[in-house]
Formats: C-alpha cells, structure tokens, sequence
C-alpha cells in the first residue's frame, strides 16, 4: 500500500509528458477531479495537478516529435548519482544525468533492460506526492514486463526492493516493496506482458493505479471525454473493480475502487 511516509525505492512522483498539458488537464479534471496549475518559464511550463490543495502529479507539454504521451513514475532515492551509477552494471541506461531540480529535489531517468523508462526523485523541498491512495490519487504501481524474474534482479539491484509472492488460485503475483518491509507496505505489482490479451508484448511499460470512487463511472467518463476504455471494468476478490484507460492523448493508466481493507 502506498503512503506519503516514502521510504527509498517506493514510489514518490509520477508525471505526463503530454503534446497539450491544457486539454490533458480538462480530461483529468473531468476523471479524477484534479486541478492543473502550469509553472512558470524558470521550470519550462513544468505544472502541477492538485487535489484538496495537494500535489497528486506532474505534467508538461512535450511535443509530439520528442517522445510519446505517457505516465512516467520516480522511486525515492537518498542518493541520485548512487542510483544512477548502479544503473548500467544492472543492465539499464541513463536517459537523463542526475541533476538539480532548483532546491526542490534532485531527479535522473533511466530505462531498464527492456527499455521501459522510469526516474529517481531526491527530495529536498519538494517531498513527493502529497496524497496518495485516496481518491483521485495514486494507488499502486505496476510494471508489465517480458521477464518478471529479470525485471525483479533489475529493480532491487538498482532500488533496493524486496521481492515477493502473493499466491492466488491458479498462480502468484509478483510484488515488491521496501527492504525489510511487510505485504502490507508493497507498492508495485511485476505482471508477465505476454499473458495480458490487452497489452502488446513488444510495448512493456509501467501502470498507474488511480483510486476512484466508482470504475464503471469513471471508465464511462473518461470514454465520453475523448479517452478510450482498454479493459472494461472487471471485479477481482480482494483487490477491488478496476479498468484500463488512455486519455485523448493515447497516456495508458488504469483506474481502480479498491476492495474495503480486511480488517484484523
């Protein structure tokens, strides 16, 4: 379970990189209720979306010809250039050096050995997220991936996590979380691309999870506001009703009414 007390290797910002943040903005706000509010020249139109006055995302316009619309998520690291130096000798890339964000933080980008791209966040003013797992805010991460056990050495080389086995009827999903951790605190699901009939095997990429209050309403909203349904709202035991999107944009994310928490 996500929470904003962020310990390395969780999960601690996640971003989109949209060729019109204005009209990107419009359909979130219309889906998960956020409020967008566009940076200034200083960090190149770098915006924030807001829920209940809290940070819940990044966003900016990048065009079209410099990369594809998409989420992008940061794990917390205490040590960016660490991270970043262990990145190649697990066999991933730096797409971005460390560098300053101002005094906010300090970030760097990589792309692991299948080429799926993700970055590390520093905090310094800038702590991460300020709501996570509510409504309208990130919930879980997942990664779709061609070897979950290569992705798994990959990550906790270069992250630190600690790899575990939820078994289910008929298998077992693979979770990770913060070293020395416990179920409860896993925050990302590693999934085999190949047996998701919605996904593309030559397209691994990371998911993410927003909480919403309904998943038929809001996969019906984000459908009539120009998105597209991927996987039409399914129930699972446990975990809740959830369903796959892309915003007008062509962004894949997914959306999810978690299952009430089991108690004692």
């Amino acid at each position: 379970m996500l929470t904003t007390e962020y310990k390395d290797g969780s999960p601690n910002w996640v971003d989109l990189a949209t060729p019109d943040i204005e009209a990107a903005a419009g359909f979130y706000e219309g889906l998960l209720g956020w409020d967008f509010r566009a940076g200034g020249e200083e960090v190149g139109g770098y915006g924030m979306f807001h829920l209940g006055g809290r940070t819940v995302a990044g966003g900016m316009t990048v065009p079209a010809d410099r990369g594809p619309c998409a989420w992008q998520v940061y794990f917390q690291t205490s040590d960016t250039d660490a991270t970043a130096a262990a990145v190649p000798g697990a066999g991933g890339t730096v797409t971005v050096e460390p560098m300053d964000v101002m005094d906010f933080g300090r970030m760097a980008v990589f792309a692991d050995p299948e080429g799926v791209g993700f970055g590390v966040w520093q905090p310094r003013k800038n702590a991460g997220l300020g709501a996570v797992t509510e409504v309208g805010s990130l919930c879980w991460t997942e990664l779709y991936t061609g070897d979950v056990a290569a992705a798994a050495r990959f990550y906790g080389a270069v992250l630190g996590w600690e790899i575990r086995e939820m078994p289910y009827e008929g298998g077992a999903y693979t979770m990770a979380g913060p070293a020395g951790g416990t179920d409860e605190e896993s925050f990302a699901g590693l999934v085999p691309i190949s047996v998701d009939p919605v996904e593309d095997a030559e397209q691994p990429y990371w998911s993410l999870y927003f909480e919403v209050a309904d998943c038929d309403a809001a996969a019906a909203k984000a459908e009539e506001t120009g998105g597209k349904v991927r996987l039409t709202p399914v129930f699972m035991e446990g975990v809740g009703r959830f369903a796959k999107l892309a915003d007008p944009f062509g962004a894949r994310f997914a959306v999810i009414a978690s299952a009430p928490a089991s108690g004692p």
